[in-house]
């Protein structure tokens, strides 16, 4: 009889419940749920609708039910930065709104008033993203200081998730470490920064390590979907389960976490917060163990699927991959990381507004466009492993590409010839697979990361492209 595994994964465009067990030494999995999520325009802002999304969770619990397939744990990961503020009562105070809001523009420079932007980032070692939360609830405390005062607890997305399931208040470190607000290898939050910044310090919950129990479920949440089981912590934060799954025997190795953003980066054992960090903009986010992600966020894949909902999804992600490599000699390089790429009206638009800008030649037809798009990636990519040699001090032997965007022959290639380094795809379901890893590691299924990591390159197909 199989032990069964439940990893809920929550991206910006959808979700999925996917249940892995071990078998003759391998993973193996099987999605038993999906359901879409997107944006809505809510009161004037960007938002998500979070009781639908927990709505859509139990639905794939009790799917499990129904296949007689019942899982003895659980963990969810999501997207990092935004969260949920609760009045006494325990209810949300206001809109859920996403970290693509434009309520924090400007927030940055008006906090740096308060703290100067390189003291922050020697503090924390996050990097400057307009979009985290520390700039978020500045936005709040400028614009809505009541919600603040009716504050009693921040919790972050999946924490939220996991308090509706178990009734339990805590704050995961990898998710944490993302709001901007813990300081940099403490393993717990900056509390002279918060106060300093005047965000009340006690709805700030205990931060817990990936691997910890939160709890079981709520006996009227157990009694909805037919079972009861253990909530177990995964690394929260998305990019920290796909990084625990990142199939190499090498403890020297680069990532890229490629999906809607692209993560490109490497683990280390402290956070790197000098100023040659700061200046190119790399970030120190938690990882399993108390292991420190040292990346690069990337604009990554989202303009690429922006492009294909404007073009009415008329060519599929293969299709704008052929058309991009027949316009390979295309000249044009945008910066993906441009903030005006972050949420436009028209991503096509964009791209084609920012050559004008900058006098290079503008993509007309969607080959021009994709090729654009992917070039400019894959030249990003390149300057990001350079930069990470030099401020690490460090030579990495290839790349390993994980997520959904490892499936993206086209652009794997071009990262070859970008970095001169040798390639290896997979697994593109890498979120998912190190969340279930974190939870059979608390199982203990397993001993060690590393022996998680051999298995799970055993147990997957794993493609290799060479220089």
């Amino acid at each position: 009889m199989c032990t069964y595994y439940l990893a809920v994964d929550i991206g910006a465009s959808g979700g999925r419940h996917i249940l892995g067990h071990v078998e003759d030494n391998k993973i193996k999995l099987e999605e038993i749920y999906r359901f879409s999520n997107s944006l809505k325009n809510r009161n004037g802002h960007l938002c998500w609708d979070y009781n639908y999304l927990f709505g859509e969770i139990k639905k794939g619990m009790i799917r499990c039910r129904k296949l007689n397939k019942i899982p003895v744990s659980m963990g969810i990961d999501t997207w990092a930065v935004d969260f949920v503020l609760l009045d006494e009562q325990n209810q949300i105070i206001g809109d859920m709104i996403s970290y693509r809001d434009s309520r924090t523009i400007g927030m940055d420079e008006r906090l740096y008033q308060i703290i100067p932007e390189k003291e922050l980032y020697y503090r924390t070692g996050i990097q400057r993203q307009p979009f985290n939360t520390i700039y978020q609830l500045f936005a709040i405390k400028e614009r809505s200081p009541q919600e603040l005062l009716s504050a009693k607890t921040l919790l972050m997305v999946p924490d939220y998730f996991n308090y509706l399931l178990t009734g339990k208040k805590l704050s995961e470190y990898t998710n944490a470490t993302t709001t901007q607000l813990v300081a940099a290898g403490s393993r717990d939050w900056d509390y002279d920064l918060i106060d300093r910044l005047g965000y009340p310090m006690d709805i700030f919950m205990p931060i817990k390590e990936p691997g910890s129990l939160v709890g079981e479920l709520l006996r009227e949440v157990a009694e909805e979907v037919g079972y009861n089981l253990n909530v177990v912590l995964p690394a929260t934060h998305d990019t920290g389960s796909a990084v625990l799954a990142v199939p190499s025997e090498h403890e020297n190795f680069l990532y890229i976490s490629s999906g809607t953003w692209s993560l490109m980066g490497t683990e280390s054992d402290d956070a790197l917060c000098n100023e040659e960090s700061r200046i190119h903009n790399f970030t120190n986010e938690g990882g399993y163990g108390y292991r420190n992600r040292y990346l690069k966020n990337i604009m990554g894949l989202w303009m690429i699927q922006r492009v294909k909902a404007e073009l009415n999804y008329v060519y599929s992600f293969e299709g704008l991959c052929e058309l991009a490599d027949e316009n390979n000699a295309f000249p044009s390089r945008v910066d993906v990381n441009h903030p005006d790429f972050l949420a436009p009206k028209s991503m096509i638009e964009a791209v084609r507004n920012y050559c004008r800008d900058n006098m290079l030649q503008i993509p007309n037809s969607p080959g021009e466009i994709a090729a654009c798009i992917y070039l400019s990636l894959a030249d990003c990519y390149g300057k990001t492993v350079r930069e990470i040699e030099e401020l690490t001090g460090r030579s990495y032997p290839a790349i390993h590409i994980i997520g959904g965007g490892s499936k993206a022959d086209y652009l794997n290639r071009l990262t070859v010839l970008s970095t001169g380094k040798p390639v290896l795809a997979g697994p593109p379901e890498a979120t998912a697979i190190g969340n279930l890893a974190a939870q059979m590691l608390y199982a203990k299924e397993f001993s060690s990361v590393k022996e998680v990591r051999k298995i799970i390159y055993d147990s997957f197909k794993i493609k290799r492209y060479n220089p």
